[in-house]
């Protein structure tokens, strides 16, 4: 018997019709992962780590799904390259039509060359952690064991993040 997972994605982007672009990522990730089961807000905020003139829309999506971290990376990057997203430049942070972050699956942590789960730097970013309170504030993260509502209260990020519909 296969088991599902619980995989919690953070879509986003800041050029072209980002609104659109979310909708088509979801609509391709779901061919591959199934319909999503849960999806927050829309939550627009400023660049971060970078200077941009356009804000990013961000939004947080869950699914149940078998597939495994790996497979599940690749599948996002296909689906962003097939949403006109084009390779990094360098390591820097840029504008792009749309981005998908790999945040949680279910309490994993999983660490390789390509993919660090939980991610890395969730708990920094408040365009992250304002999306993910919508509907998984009282989710623990399993490496700082601190619930999404906490990781807000701790976090020092001071970008403006405000819901967008």
């Amino acid at each position: 018997m296969k088991t599902t997972n619980k995989v919690i994605l953070l879509l986003g982007g800041n050029i072209g019709n980002t609104q659109k672009f979310l909708f088509q990522a979801i609509r391709l990730l779901s061919i591959k992962l199934g319909t999503p089961t849960k999806q927050s807000h829309l939550y627009e905020s400023e660049p971060w780590g970078f200077d941009a003139s356009q804000n990013f829309i961000n939004q947080v999506v869950e699914f149940q799904t078998e597939v495994k971290p790996l497979t599940l990376l690749d599948f996002t990057q296909k689906t962003e390259l097939e949403l006109g997203r084009q390779k990094k430049a360098g390591t820097l942070y840029e504008s792009r039509p749309i981005d998908i972050d790999i945040l949680f699956i279910d309490d994993l942590c999983f660490e390789s060359e390509r993919l660090t789960i939980p991610h890395k730097l969730l708990h920094e970013r408040m365009f992250t952690l304002c999306p993910l309170s919508d509907y998984w504030g009282d989710f623990i993260h399993p490496k700082l064991n601190k619930s999404i509502h906490q990781l807000i209260t701790d976090c020092t990020d001071q970008s403006v993040v405000r819901r967008v519909d």
